[in-house]
């Protein structure tokens, strides 16, 4: 009898304690060995941040999507060894000072310092990380990087993937011009218009890459099937503030797709005078109609920009 009742009692208390605590999130930050961060909704992965030192740039593979396959992948369909650059989704540009850090022959190697700081609130959860720019001949950084890899939950197991920028210098730094950088997402094989079923669609309503290649827009989507009988896709948002909205895009049908910052021309980013940007994924199910997709444009036009501060602080 005493055994019961000291079972009920610790049971009690137990759930008054769980009860009086703080609720779980949806989405948490969950590291992961060998230097990665799983982002996941309710105990179930949908991203992951890699940053290990073994890699060129820090990427984030998959990008999972409402049924639970990823929708991009590691590298073309055919021809992974010249495109090894391509991770999934990622950051990086064919000419900083004259450097290369788009493809892994470059030179240019754009290198994990340290996590600042990981947090999770109802809907979303974000990575704060620092990564240096730097030239591997000379071994001089030539940009610092501040970057938050949040996500947004939406409504459907959909949700928003936000890339915030900021890239700071001691002395001017000229972005060339190239097609090449900023943003790059390589989509799964079978969403790719050459080797798949999917279809490209910009914000202006032209379709595939005959019409959206080198176009400028607010955003381009690209949907397909994913699993039989199951079309999803991502739309890539060029941020109003960016400076050089709206981005000209950069898009094949073998499933590629980015926003060029300087197909019109190099930038300069000057000393203490940091660059500053903002890109978006829409992870969805289906494919939206084009008024719908400029409806989510406008919900990520219109999200508060967060405070990256400085870098080291």
């Amino acid at each position: 009898m005493r055994v019961a009742l000291s079972f009920i009692v610790s049971t009690v208390v137990s759930a008054f304690v769980l009860a009086d605590g703080k609720p779980v999130p949806r989405v948490q930050t969950i590291p992961q060995p060998y230097e990665q961060i799983s982002f996941q909704r309710e105990g179930i992965e949908i991203a992951r941040y890699h940053f290990g030192g073994g890699a060129r740039r820090p990427f984030v593979f998959p990008i999972i999507g409402p049924s639970g396959r990823s929708l991009t992948r590691m590298g073309h369909p055919r021809d992974a060894e010249s495109h090894s650059h391509h991770n999934s989704v990622w950051i990086s540009h064919n000419s900083v000072n004259g450097v290369s850090f788009w493809d892994d022959r470059g030179k240019g190697k754009i290198s994990h310092q340290r996590i600042e700081k990981m947090d999770e609130d109802e809907s979303s959860a974000f990575v704060l990380s620092t990564n240096a720019w730097v030239d591997e001949t000379t071994k001089k950084t030539l940009l610092t990087e501040r970057r938050r890899t949040s996500v947004q939950l939406l409504e459907n197991s959909e949700y928003f993937l936000l890339i915030d920028l900021q890239l700071e210098c001691k002395e001017p730094v000229t972005l060339g011009k190239t097609p090449f950088g900023l943003i790059g997402v390589r989509m799964a094989k079978t969403i790719g218009t050459n080797d798949g079923g999917g279809t490209i669609r910009n914000s202006d309503g032209k379709v595939n890459e005959g019409e959206v290649l080198w176009k400028p827009a607010k955003w381009v989507d690209y949907s397909g099937p994913i699993a039989e009988k199951t079309v999803e896709g991502i739309t890539l948002m060029d941020h109003p503030g960016n400076p050089n909205h709206p981005s000209v895009f950069h898009v094949r049908g073998d499933g590629w797709m980015g926003a060029s910052l300087t197909f019109d021309g190099a930038r300069t980013i000057e000393a203490e005078k940091p660059l500053r940007l903002r890109y978006g994924l829409y992870v969805h199910a289906g494919s939206p109609a084009l008024e719908d997709l400029e409806k989510r444009w406008r919900q990520f036009a219109e999200l508060k920009l967060p405070e990256l501060g400085a870098a080291g602080k």
